[in-house]
Order: structure tokens, then C-alpha cells, then sequence
């Protein structure tokens, strides 16, 4: 019996996703966002691997991933787990924090100390504004809630140095994942991709792994798929949005999506615009 859920919403006004659910056994592939996640256990206990280790998260403990950081999901213990999250994006999360703290440094970019910690204020602040966000309480009381999440937020972020133009041309990985972006719709090989960052199919894949600890089949799959997600949150259809991002067919697009999110790029869809598929 597969007691798996879980709840999904969307708000729009502030780039901002909440998610409760429940997992047990496997929960989900290993994929990475392009938002940033606060997210706490509220039930069992849930493992990942993230920034090469694996990481375990019990009642009460926050976890905290950044943009692009790939992670997996496993129920380890019978049971299962539950979590609530927020996914807040890179440009609503850094305008905040630069309106609430006025010495923010300009030319850096968020960070988190780390991906697992224990903060029974931070914990109750995720709690509260999860519970006014997820179930549309009035707009003031939504903003001052994500005002008081911020300030318990602050001691965990760390503000790092963002890599120049220059950095981000040296090396065969970086040039790579360059180039999967601005061709993230086409069938893209190996070899085109090495003949691209000029180098062969088998240095450049060490070399990515190396950098971004992802094959680049898998980054180039996981660009692919938060792509997707914004465009099926702008309420484009998931045939079109298959097509227009190099998947097969709508079910090429369904089984990753699925694998990734545990919901159907229709469900997803249906979610952020409450248009039917």
C-alpha cells in the first residue's frame, strides 16, 4: 500500500512554492531547483545526499539547499517522513533580504552555512508562515510573517563572492553547462557537446562530474525540467512545453517530471493556474 502525498501550492505575488508531504521508501530521484529551499521534518526521519554526504533529518531538524544543489529523498526508517517547504526564488529571496538589511554587501550572492540545522525559532517561524502562505491568510499577515521567517533565516546565510565572467570561462565543465543553456531544447551528444568546450566526451564528463557532482545528461535532463516548471506555472500545456524543450512526446516529459516532483506536469500545471489540462 503506497501512502505517499503530497500538497502543492503557488503564490505568484511572491515567487514562492509550499510544499507538505509525506514519503515512504523512496521519495524522489536525485534533481535540483532553481529556487532556493527552507524546508523542515515534521515526522520520521528523511535522508539525502547532498554536497557529497548524506545527510539525516529527524522531527524539528531544517534543511537548507541552495540553487542548483543536487539532492535525492529516502525513507530510511518505516514510516516515512514528513516535511513542510518553502521554495523561494533566487531574485524574491535576495531583494528581501536586502530591504531588511541595509549593510548587505553588492556584488555577492546568497549562501547557506549548511544544509542541515537545528533552530527551534527558525522551526517555528517555517511553521507558522507555512501555515498563512499554503492556506492564503490576508496579504499583510502573509508579508509579516515572511519578514519574521527572514530575520530567523539571516544567522544561516552566509554572503559568497559571485564568480566572475572571467572564472566562469576557464574549464571545459563550465563552458559546457554554458552552452546546455543557451541549447536546452535541442538533442544535444556528448560529442557535440566536447567539440563545444574543445575537448573529448570523456574529459569533459569527469570534468563536470568533478565541478557540479552530476553527469551532464542528467544536468542538461534537470535544466530541461525547471524550465518546465516554469512554463507549466504560466499555464502553457504540457504537449507544448515537451515539444518545445526536446522531450519525445507529453509522456517522456510525465516520466521524468514524476520522478523528480512526484506530480504529473498536468497536476503541476493545473496547481499554479487552476486551468484544467
Amino acid at each position: 500500500m503506497n501512502n505517499d502525498w503530497i500538497d502543492v501550492r503557488h503564490s505568484p505575488e511572491y515567487q514562492i512554492e509550499t510544499i507538505h508531504a509525506h514519503f515512504e521508501g523512496h521519495a524522489y530521484d536525485a534533481h535540483w531547483h532553481d529556487s532556493y529551499l527552507v524546508g523542515v521534518t515534521q515526522q520520521g526521519t528523511q535522508q539525502f545526499h547532498c554536497r557529497r554526504n548524506k545527510i539525516t533529518s529527524t522531527p524539528g531538524d531544517i534543511f537548507l539547499l541552495e540553487p542548483g544543489e543536487i539532492h535525492d529523498g529516502d525513507a530510511p526508517i518505516e514510516g516515512g517522513f514528513t516535511y513542510q517547504t518553502f521554495y523561494l526564488s533566487p531574485e524574491w529571496l535576495d531583494r528581501e533580504i536586502r530591504h531588511l538589511f541595509h549593510d548587505t554587501p553588492s556584488s555577492y550572492e546568497l549562501s547557506f552555512a549548511k544544509t542541515l540545522n537545528s533552530d527551534p525559532r527558525l522551526a517555528q517561524a517555517i511553521a507558522q508562515t507555512f501555515q498563512l502562505l499554503h492556506f492564503g491568510e490576508f496579504r499583510i499577515v502573509q508579508q509579516s510573517a515572511l519578514d519574521n521567517l527572514l530575520a530567523h533565516l539571516a544567522p544561516h546565510i552566509h554572503w559568497r563572492a559571485e564568480a566572475s565572467a572571467a572564472h566562469l570561462a576557464l574549464g571545459c565543465a563550465h563552458l559546457a553547462r554554458e552552452y546546455m543553456h543557451a541549447h536546452l531544447n535541442e538533442d544535444l551528444s556528448l560529442q557535440e557537446l566536447a567539440a563545444a568546450t574543445g575537448t573529448d566526451r570523456f574529459t569533459l564528463t569527469r570534468a563536470f562530474k568533478q565541478a557540479f557532482g552530476i553527469a551532464p545528461h542528467a544536468y542538461l535532463v534537470q535544466l530541461r525540467l525547471a524550465e518546465a516548471r516554469i512554463r507549466l506555472s504560466q499555464g502553457e500545456k504540457p504537449v507544448q512545453v515537451a515539444a518545445e524543450l526536446g522531450f519525445a512526446d507529453q509522456s517522456h516529459l510525465g516520466r521524468w517530471f514524476r520522478r523528480a516532483y512526484r506530480l504529473s506536469p498536468a497536476q503541476y500545471r493545473q496547481i499554479c493556474t487552476n486551468l484544467p489540462d
